[in-house]
């Protein structure tokens, strides 16, 4: 399994999730993955019991992260809570080799919104995804290339899951073409976004973890789940300068399979010079509470396992 390293257990003080590396190693991964493969759903969850025994145990970040996010949407920060919470995502994580390796059955796919992306690609226009880190975006973003979907290109930052991604790349050397690896958006590769939009595809980029940079500069301050939390401006400033769409994107386990959501939050982005921070607040705040209201309907849904509500420092 591949999942948040605890630094705190190491007397270390890592907050920022860019300095959170990753726990177990890739064999463990391998075997959950063949489990899975070749026995099923059922003998994986027994096969993954004692590993996510062990790390809710020993995980004291993780864990305190969990139990907060938990207690903010009012349910019990209890052990059983934060096991069913960490144990989501490392199923999410078998999901994802599964829809990499094309094993996850597509056809069970639940959608709601829609007709925003149909919509969108009868017109033949682009725009910027906004998602979250929640429930399994590999899932959709392949049953998208399987079929006539839309055209995604995705920003990612793999230096905190390179083993991770390592073994995708293996089960698919091809499943990384469209995936546009980024620390911070540079001119080059806003242009080449902008290629892209103008072609009517489209760009997924989370929209809720602080940039790598960790700028209070860069991040916009929203009121999410109770407290204030903080936001990167980045993503609005992009699709300001892409002057397209922005859609809400996510993709959270309902029952055996994965629910797909669209909601289209901005028709155009406007940041006027001189007031950029307070317009990107506007559309954070609207984008902080559609992810709420997506936490409490998939609680265990949401994988930030680190002190998500504290402030970036310079």
């Amino acid at each position: 399994m591949t999942a948040p390293l605890d630094s705190a257990r190491r007397g270390e003080r890592t907050t920022h999730w860019g300095n959170v590396g990753e726990a177990g190693f890739a064999a463990g991964t391998w075997i959950l993955y063949f489990i899975q493969r070749y026995l099923g759903r059922w003998p994986f969850r027994v096969a993954l019991a004692p590993v996510l025994l062990f790390y809710v145990l020993t995980a004291r970040l993780a864990r305190a992260s969990s139990r907060e996010y938990l207690t903010r949407l009012g349910l019990p920060s209890s052990f059983r809570t934060t096991y069913l919470h960490i144990g989501a995502f490392a199923e999410s994580l078998m999901d994802k080799t599964m829809a990499v390796s094309g094993r996850f059955p597509f056809h069970t796919l639940r959608f709601t919104g829609r007709e925003v992306m149909l919509d969108s690609m009868a017109r033949k226009q682009g725009g910027v995804l906004v998602t979250a880190h929640m429930g399994c975006l590999e899932v959709c973003r392949l049953a998208a290339e399987r079929k006539d979907g839309p055209k995604l290109n995705v920003l990612v930052h793999t230096r905190h899951a390179e083993r991770f991604n390592s073994v995708l790349q293996r089960l698919d050397p091809h499943s990384q073409v469209k995936l546009i690896q980024v620390t911070d958006v540079s001119p080059a590769t806003a242009a080449l976004l902008a290629e892209k939009v103008d072609a009517g595809e489209f760009v997924v980029i989370t929209a809720d973890r602080v940039p790598l940079s960790d700028s209070t500069g860069r991040t916009v301050a929203a009121p999410f789940l109770g407290r204030t939390a903080y936001f990167p401006i980045g993503p609005w400033v992009l699709a300001s300068a892409l002057k397209c769409q922005v859609i809400m994107f996510s993709v959270n386990r309902e029952d055996d399979t994965y629910r797909a959501r669209f909601e289209k939050l901005a028709e155009r982005v406007e940041l006027p010079r001189g007031k950029r921070e307070e317009a990107a607040a506007g559309y954070v705040a609207r984008y902080a509470q559609k992810l709420e209201q997506l936490c409490r309907e998939s609680p265990y849904d949401w994988f930030n396992f680190f002190p998500f509500w504290e402030p970036p420092r310079a």
